[in-house]
Parts: structure tokens; C-alpha cells; sequence
């Protein structure tokens, strides 16, 4: 939706150029993964320094001197730092931002010691597995996700990770949820398999290469609006839902029309779903009549 959006913007014809800046952004979402991911092993590698340069000080503290471990022993840390996986895929990717900017985890290591959670997991006398399991979980997902200055930071490096960011947090807090120590952990899959991964540029190509023929499928559904008065995000995304609709057969019909709502709701304007949900149920009702919409396998649920 944005790639298209950002095409009418530019007045921009060339699809290959933006097929390309489509796919990239995707690819990016990887890179956003492993830097959120990496957030927790670099804030253990950030204590590790300060305890062993604490023991050094001359007049260090009993406390200093025999430091509670217990944080930077974390078995869930453990296991992101003996990940090959995890390991392989920032070697592959490049992915060395908190070696340049590690004043942001320093910051982030700051806000964690003195949050509560830190201090009452550190006070237990004993923990469980699960304990310490959901013990990062809630260290991910309370205090480091919501942080506003690792928000920025990650806004200014790539403006396209605005919308990717809740999705790779969830994603990652589901996987330290699960988090199991008899097996290995291992770096989620940017896409499901080669339909997954095709299907962005193939929604992208057929939209952009048939859009006279997929507004022509709405306009007359609208005879109380002029299209110059439809919002264009409003029309890209009718188009789109169109064009599942009639080219994708194992799409269902109520996922095609409950995700472009949601777009819509996010960004288009406040009375937009509505107006999209009563075209696009219309549409659907005059697909079906005249056997235009051929659903398959999944399609038909």
C-alpha cells in the first residue's frame, strides 16, 4: 500500500525500481529483528563490564567484590549468546549498531537495574526456569519495547521501521515466551516459504499493472462520490482488496476484507473503513452472483 501510495505521490512509472525498494524494506524487517533481539545480549554483555570493573575499583565494596550474578547468568541469555543461528545471522547481516551507539544500551541497562522488576528478580532467593524465562520476557516487553529513546533512535536510522516495529516485537516476545532450554534457539524465518516470500511483489505487480481495469470494479459502487472526493489511500486500498480478491484464490474473502479495514482504520481517515467495508461487502455479494471470485484450499474458509 505504501509502495503503491508512494508511486502516485512521485508520479513514478517505474515498477522495477519500486519492486525493489518494496522488497529491500521487507528484507529490513530482518535487520530490525536481530537489532531488537540483540538489545538483551548487549545489555548482558554492558553488566558483565561494569561488575568486572567494579571488582577492580581500589576500594570496592563487599558487594562489588562479590556481585550477584544472578541477571548476567540468566539462562535465556545464555541461550541467545551460544545461538548459532543468532550468532550466523548478525555475521551475515551486518548488524553491529550497539558496538557504534552503545550509549543507547547503557541507557537501557540504566532504566533496567532500576526498574522493579529488576530488583525483586534479583532479591528472590531462588528462581525456576520459568521464572527466569518470563523474567526477560518481561524485561523485553515492559521496559525495553516501550522505551522512547530506543524508539527514536530506531526511527531515525530507518524511517520504513515505524510500522514494522510492533510486529517484531511481538514476534520476538512470543519466541522468548517459548523459550525452551532443551532446544537451541533459533532465529525466526523472514517469510513462511516461497509463496510467502512472492507474495508482497505479486499483490504489488497485479494492483499496479490493472489499476484502470480494478477502479473501474468500484467506481460505479460509489454514486455518491466523485473518485477526485475518495481519499487515494482510500482507492489503493479498494484496488488492492480487489485484486485478492479476484487473483488470489487461496486468500478467503473475510481475511482480505478484515485486513484492508485495518489499514484503513491505521491510516486513512476516520470514517474510511466504513465507507471501504460497505463497498468492498457489495463487491463481494456481485463477485459471487456472477462467479468472478474463485476461491481454493484455504481461500474457501
Amino acid at each position: 500500500m505504501q509502495t503503491i501510495y508512494a508511486m502516485h505521490q512521485s508520479g513514478s512509472d517505474n515498477l522495477e525500481k519500486q519492486e525493489k525498494f518494496l522488497t529491500a524494506s521487507l528484507e529490513n524487517i530482518l535487520d530490525l529483528y536481530l537489532i531488537m533481539l540483540s538489545t538483551l545480549t548487549e545489555i548482558r554483555k554492558k553488566e558483565i563490564d561494569y561488575i568486572e570493573i567494579s571488582k577492580k575499583k581500589h576500594l570496592a565494596t563487599p558487594e562489588e567484590r562479590n556481585p550477584n550474578l544472578r541477571f548476567i547468568n540468566n539462562p535465556i541469555f545464555n541461550g541467545l549468546e551460544e545461538s548459532n543461528s543468532f550468532s550466523i545471522a548478525l555475521e551475515n547481516r551486518k548488524i553491529n549498531n550497539w558496538q557504534i551507539n552503545d550509549d543507547t544500551i547503557l541507557m537501557l541497562l540504566q532504566v533496567v537495574k532500576q526498574s522493579e522488576l529488576y530488583v525483586n528478580y534479583m532479591a528472590k532467593k531462588t528462581v525456576t526456569f520459568e521464572e527466569e524465562r518470563f523474567f526477560i520476557a518481561d524485561l523485553f516487553s515492559d521496559i525495553i519495547a516501550p522505551n522512547e529513546k530506543l524508539y527514536s533512535y530506531l526511527e531515525d536510522f530507518k524511517l520504513t521501521w515505524v510500522d514494522d516495529i510492533p510486529v517484531v516485537n511481538t514476534q520476538i516476545l512470543k519466541q522468548l515466551k517459548q523459550f525452551s532450554k532443551e532446544e537451541d534457539f533459533r532465529i525466526a524465518p523472514l517469510y513462511k516459504d516461497i509463496e510467502d516470500r512472492d507474495f508482497a511483489s505479486s499483490l504489488f505487480r497485479k494492483t499496479v499493472l490493472n489499476e484502470d481495469k480494478l477502479t473501474k470494479e468500484f467506481v460505479d459502487k460509489t454514486p455518491n462520490w466523485d473518485l477526485e472526493r475518495i481519499a487515494e489511500l482510500d482507492t489503493i486500498i479498494l484496488k488492492m482488496a480487489i485484486c485478492e480478491f479476484l487473483n488470489f484464490p487461496s486468500i478467503p474473502v473475510k481475511v482480505t476484507i478484515n485486513e484492508y479495514l485495518e489499514l484503513a482504520k491505521e491510516y486513512s481517515t476516520p470514517k474510511s473503513s466504513i465507507f471501504i467495508n460497505g463497498i468492498l461487502d457489495n463487491l463481494v455479494k456481485d463477485f459471487q452472483a456472477n462467479n468472478k471470485i474463485k476461491k481454493s484450499g484455504r481461500g474457501l474458509i
